[in-house]
């Protein structure tokens, strides 16, 4: 059976290689950009120029920035709905919001088209080792059905539950981890201006109970003074407005996420979107007058 994917980013790109590594059938690919159309040829991949031939695909998965992109794709004038027919099976390994994937949901199903909500976690690295993090909702057939390819791209792979779970799943553990990050930007700086050096607490944190992922991961780096190595903020925004809509529309404080999106947002209007959340650790180093990096005193 020929699969398809769309979406050749960080994380698509990966993804896709892993899928052609590993199924014996065709892999097509297409990106807006035709950037690493001749390496991905080079072990198998078929890009193609045209969307729409990506819809001979019995199983087509996409990679996506945002809700937008992945709505006009599908469901926009012209879009790859009009090519697929009943029983084919759509995978969206994007994080786009809940409302989106409902709607994305009963428009392919009233065609007959089987839609599953399939968002990952783990970085560009896990992406490239196939031990992603899958979390799908949609009908559990389906799930059984795509589980084999799920399998060539992550070594966690989840049914959540329904429509929709799989896009709330992945939520839940971006907010903690945004959570972490914008308290990482708030305390370490307080360390460096009561004049404690930013190596020795950063290896008390990462050795320590106020240790996390989001620690272990951006102290290193911004200890070195690098912001370019994670999801970049202005693309990552999307998920603290998903919280904010469920959370008004549900009727759900969220008092501790309110606040450290308040950093998020501070460090998106300083011009940080284009850096990783590591970068949000700015905003209160300009606040204090210090830096949190390797060497740096108060």
């Amino acid at each position: 059976m020929k699969l398809g994917f769309v979406g050749l980013g960080k994380m698509g790109k990966n993804m896709a290689v892993n899928l052609a590594m590993k199924h014996k059938d065709e892999v097509m690919a297409y990106d807006v950009s035709s950037a690493c159309y001749r390496e991905l040829s080079e072990i198998g991949i078929k890009p193609v120029d045209d969307i729409h031939q990506i819809a001979s695909a019995g199983i087509i998965f996409l990679s996506l920035p945002n809700a937008r992109i992945v709505e006009n794709l599908l469901i926009g004038e012209n879009g790859l709905l009009e090519k697929l027919s009943r029983g084919q099976v759509v995978a969206d390994l994007s994080t786009i919001s809940y409302d989106s994937t409902i709607k994305l949901h009963n428009a392919l199903m009233a065609k007959g088209v089987r839609f599953l909500d399939a968002p990952v976690s783990g970085m560009e690295a896990r992406a490239k080792d196939g031990t992603l993090s899958v979390m799908c909702g949609g009908d559990y057939e389906t799930f059984e059905y795509v589980r084999p390819y799920f399998e060539m791209m992550g070594s966690n792979i989840l049914f959540m539950g329904g429509p929709g779970c799989g896009q709330l799943a992945k939520l839940i553990n971006q907010l903690l981890f945004d959570i972490n990050a914008a308290a990482l930007a708030e305390i370490l700086p307080m360390a460096v201006k009561l004049g404690l050096d930013p190596e020795k607490v950063g290896a008390v944190v990462n050795s320590g109970t106020g240790r996390s992922y989001a620690s272990e991961f951006f102290i290193p780096r911004v200890l070195k003074g690098i912001f370019s190595q994670g999801y970049f903020m202005e693309n990552a925004y999307k998920d603290l407005v998903s919280a904010a809509e469920l959370s008004a529309n549900n009727g759900i404080p969220l008092p501790v996420l309110s606040a450290a999106t308040s950093t998020y947002q501070t460090a998106l209007l300083r011009g940080l979107g284009g850096e990783d959340k590591g970068a949000m650790i700015k905003v209160y180093e300009e606040l204090l007058g210090v830096v949190f990096r390797a060497g740096a005193r108060a």
